[in-house]
């Protein structure tokens, strides 16, 4: 601060002599006594006081801590006592004491003018700091003092946790709004750059609290999840279709086996009309080749041109596509007398097959099969009993000869499922049935105990009738007709297959049941199943319900499934 006496004109003189040196913290009322003479002579020419003076003279304007005196009357120590240098004019009193009662924080005795002085508040002139220190007075500037600068001042005296003011006007509003803060805006924060002119007098914002940051971590969970969804969901459908589409699509994974892992040995049988997309499945269930479509796709890759020619074919497991070409043309893997036959044939059609494979005339093998006695079979007809196998026959066989291993070979069915003699064309009939009506082994089990519930006398009463769209469907010749659902004639023909029409099991077997047929005919799964109906035709999916509500449910999903895969044989 420079020390050289101020002009007497200014009117700013004295207060920029009474503002703090920050290098020092040093008062303006520490300044040496010829200075502060010079202002107290000012002051006595203008007829004013100090702030403090008129707001510690004013009537009423107490203090809730009185600033103690000497017994003498005295000033205190360490309060200067220019206040009494200098009478005061009525007008100037009566403004200094509304600036007093505008600054007061507690309901008191009213000030001059009728305004309510604060009692719950120490003014500058009463703390034991020097009246004036900081604070603009009427003297200084030639107008009374406003609330504004009064506010800075009082907040700056005021204890820790001052109560919120009451009766005070718009000063003493902005007090209250900001407890516990200190205002800022103080002379001393100006001259050392911790504020501005636009903000003296202000309240001090409330220091700002630290916010967890909940935002963030929200997010974080959310991408969490959203990634963990589609994550668990793509692993869904991969382990559902990944095969799928990795056969189609060629994948990472090569569709063929290397070459020179070929071993053992296998047959595959190959009918008339056959093309690379129907004999490709057949290889790959042999374990010829590596997926469903590996011969297909290498044919279509290399456009391959080949004509596929019936027969039975001795062929080795894990082979090449073109190691699987080039063997069907090789004449000596081709079994010419050797006949396969798959599960759920009719008679007919095994029939068909023995003559294209064999080359032995249909005449004959009619007539083979026209006396079943012949054969030990106590039935009027042979249906159900030529067994689904791979047979090997020398040259030269007759019809006779291969029908007669064929029925040969159910019987050691029979026999090795623990079938009674008598029981034999019993369990053939429900086995055709399991075989034509079932999906999987395990639903095997489960159509065998369908069948064994509803043909149960207090189960007959209530349903009457076994229902099983196999038998009407064989029974009205419509076994070929490439659809699970029975039309609406086959339904009405009255024929001793007709289960819907008649009670109990039908006449005769539907169709040659293998191994797995009959062993489940004589071991029925335990439950309380007497319905069931595949909603799926792709997968194989069946649904096993007993009670009619529930099984109405699941023709509905397979009513819905069939909607959306019109041409898949529903």
């Amino acid at each position: 601060m420079p020390e050289n006496q101020p002009p007497e004109s200014d009117p700013f003189a004295d207060l920029y002599g009474r503002l703090p040196d920050p290098r020092t913290t040093a008062r303006a009322d520490d300044a040496p006594p010829s200075r502060r003479a010079a202002r107290e002579a000012r002051r006595a020419e203008n007829g004013t006081t100090d702030v403090g003076d008129t707001a510690r003279r004013s009537p009423g304007a107490t203090s809730s801590t009185p600033s103690p005196a000497s017994p003498s009357g005295a000033p205190t120590p360490g309060r200067p006592a220019r206040a009494e240098a200098a009478p005061r004019s009525a007008a100037a009193a009566a403004d200094s004491a509304r600036s007093s009662a505008d600054v007061s924080g507690a309901a008191g005795a009213p000030a001059a003018g009728g305004t309510p002085a604060g009692a719950g508040r120490r003014t500058a002139a009463d703390s034991d700091a020097p009246a004036g220190a900081g604070r603009r007075t009427v003297a200084d500037s030639g107008t009374p003092v406003g609330p504004r600068r009064s506010v800075a001042a009082a907040a700056e005296t005021r204890p820790a946790r001052e109560p919120a003011l009451v009766g005070a006007g718009s000063a003493g509003a902005a007090v209250a709004s900001t407890q516990g803060a200190v205002a800022s805006g103080s002379l001393e924060q100006l001259f050392t750059g911790q504020t501005t002119t636009h903000e003296i007098g202000h309240a001090a914002p409330e220091p700002t609290r630290r916010r967890r940051r909940v935002g963030p971590w929200i997010a974080l969970a959310v991408v969490v999840l959203l990634v963990g969804g589609i994550a668990g969901g793509g692993l869904a459908l991969w382990n559902t279709y990944g095969e799928r589409v990795q056969a189609f699509f060629g994948g990472d994974e090569p569709l063929d086996y290397e070459a020179g892992q070929a071993t053992g040995e296998t047959r595959v049988t190959i009918v008339s009309g056959d093309t690379g997309a129907s004999v490709s499945p057949k290889m790959f269930e042999a374990g010829v080749t590596k997926a469903s479509n590996s011969l297909y796709k290498y044919m279509v890759d290399n456009n391959v041109a080949f004509t596929f020619q019936p027969g039975v074919y001795k062929l080795q497991q894990q082979m090449t596509s073109e190691a699987v070409l080039l063997a069907l043309r090789q004449p000596e893997n081709r079994l010419n007398y050797s006949v396969q036959l798959r599960e759920g044939l009719t008679l007919a059609q095994s029939l068909d097959l023995i003559t294209e494979q064999l080359g032995i005339a249909r005449a004959d093998l009619d007539a083979a099969v026209a006396d079943p006695s012949q054969y030990g079979v106590p039935a009027s007809t042979l249906e159900g009993w030529i067994f689904p196998a791979t047979y090997d026959f020398d040259e030269g066989v007759t019809a006779q000869q291969v029908i007669d291993t064929m029925v040969a070979r159910t019987v050691q069915s029979l026999d090795a499922a623990g079938v009674p003699e008598g029981d034999r064309e019993r369990i053939l009939i429900i086995a055709s049935i399991i075989e034509r009506e079932a999906r999987s082994s395990e639903d095997f089990y489960k159509v065998s105990r369908v069948i064994e519930n509803r043909l149960q006398p207090t189960n007959q009463e209530t349903f009457g009738k076994l229902e099983m769209d196999s038998t009407v469907q064989y029974g009205a010749g419509e076994m070929g007709s490439g659809s699970v659902s029975t039309s609406e004639e086959a339904r009405n023909s009255d024929n001793p297959w007709n289960t819907y029409m008649y009670p109990g099991l039908p006449i005769g077997p539907i169709a040659n049941a293998g191994d797995l047929a009959i062993d489940a005919a004589m071991k029925p799964a335990d439950g309380p199943w007497l319905y069931f109906v595949t909603v799926n035709l792709d997968t194989g999916e069946t649904v096993f319900t007993s009670t009619l509500s529930e099984h109405e449910q699941a023709v509905a999903q397979w009513r819905a499934w069939c909607a959306e895969n019109p041409n898949s044989g529903c």
